[in-house]
C-alpha cells in the first residue's frame, strides 16, 4: 500500500518522507526514485504522519511514533480497524484523521483498457473514498481531505462518516458480509467445475448474472427479478442465513470483529454468515 501512496504523491506539491525498513522494499522505492529515511528524522519535523502499515502492527508502530509527532501535527491511518480497537496513542495537541478507499465501482465507466482494469484504484480508475475525523481540528479534516485525495487519486466523491460508520463499512458489510458471501460463490463455482460442468461455462455464467443482481438490486437499471427468482432466494435465505445474523452490525460484533483483525482478540469466533 505504501508503494501505491508514494507513487501518486511523486506526482504532488507535497514534501514527502519515506520511511521502509525493509531492504526488499527499500529497493523497490529507490527504483522510483525515492530515498528513505529514517522515523528519528522525518517524524519530529513533518505536519502530517501517515501510517501505511498493516492492521496487526499498527498498535505498536504507533507507540513508537505517536510520541515523537510535533504538536499540531496530524496523524492518518487508512483502516478503522486499530482505531477503533484503541490501538493509537491519543495525543490532545495533534489531530487523528482516518481515510479510506471505496475501489473503483462494478459500474464505472472507464475510456481505456487499462483504467477499467484499475480494480483497486488510484491509478487512473476513479473511485469514491470515505474520511473520518477521529479527533482533533476541523482544519486538520479538511487537510486531511487534501491528502486522502492526493493518495487515492483520481477521486470521484468524498464521503465525511464517523469511525464508528467507516468500521460498519468496513469489515461489517465489504469483508464480514460481501466478501463472506463471495467466497461462497467461488465455493460454489469450484464445486460446479469438479463436478464436470464447463469451467468457461460455469464463469460466464455466474459473472453475467452477478452484473444483472447488483444492477437490479441497487438500481442501476429499472428491472426486477422473476418470481422463481425471489421465490428461490427466500428459501435460499433459510439455508444460508442464521436469523440473527444482521447482528454484524452491531457495534459490540462489530468491535469482536477488529479485534481479530488487530489480533488483540485470541478468541475464535463463530461465523455469523
Amino acid at each position: 500500500m505504501g508503494r501505491r501512496l508514494a507513487d501518486n504523491f511523486l506526482k504532488t506539491h507535497f514534501h514527502v518522507h519515506y520511511v521502509e525498513t525493509s531492504a526488499e522494499r527499500k529497493a523497490l522505492l529507490q527504483q522510483r526514485g525515492v530515498r528513505c529515511s529514517t522515523a528519528a528524522e522525518s517524524v519530529p519535523v513533518s505536519d502530517v504522519v501517515i501510517l501505511a502499515v498493516p492492521d496487526v502492527v499498527l498498535g505498536s508502530i504507533a507507540s513508537e511514533i505517536v510520541p515523537e509527532m510535533r504538536p499540531g501535527s496530524l496523524l492518518m491511518t487508512l483502516d478503522p480497524a486499530a482505531p477503533l480497537d484503541g490501538q493509537l496513542p491519543r495525543r490532545t495537541d495533534i489531530s487523528c484523521v482516518i481515510a479510506h478507499p471505496c475501489h473503483p465501482s462494478v459500474f464505472n465507466w472507464e475510456p481505456t483498457e487499462l483504467a477499467f482494469r484499475d480494480f483497486y484504484g488510484g491509478i487512473s480508475a476513479k473511485q469514491s473514498i470515505v474520511v473520518a475525523l477521529m479527533w482533533g481540528t476541523e482544519a486538520a479534516y479538511e487537510l486531511g481531505v487534501a491528502i486522502a485525495g492526493a493518495m487515492y487519486a483520481p477521486i470521484d466523491r468524498i464521503h465525511r462518516v464517523t469511525l464508528e460508520q467507516m468500521s460498519m463499512l468496513e469489515p461489517a458489510l465489504v469483508e464480514t458480509l460481501a466478501q463472506t458471501c463471495m467466497e461462497a460463490v467461488k465455493e460454489g463455482y469450484d464445486r460446479l467445475v469438479e463436478s464436470g460442468v464447463p469451467a468457461e461455462a460455469v464463469r460466464d455464467f455466474v459473472l453475467g448474472h452477478l452484473r444483472i443482481q447488483i444492477a437490479v438490486l441497487f438500481s442501476e437499471v429499472n428491472g426486477t427479478f422473476s418470481d422463481a427468482a425471489y421465490k428461490i432466494s427466500k428459501r435460499a435465505k433459510q439455508v444460508l442465513f442464521r436469523e440473527d445474523w444482521q447482528r454484524i452490525f452491531d457495534m459490540d460484533n462489530i468491535r469482536e470483529q477488529v479485534k481479530d483483525i488487530t489480533g488483540s482478540n485470541g478468541k475464535h469466533h463463530e461465523p455469523a454468515v
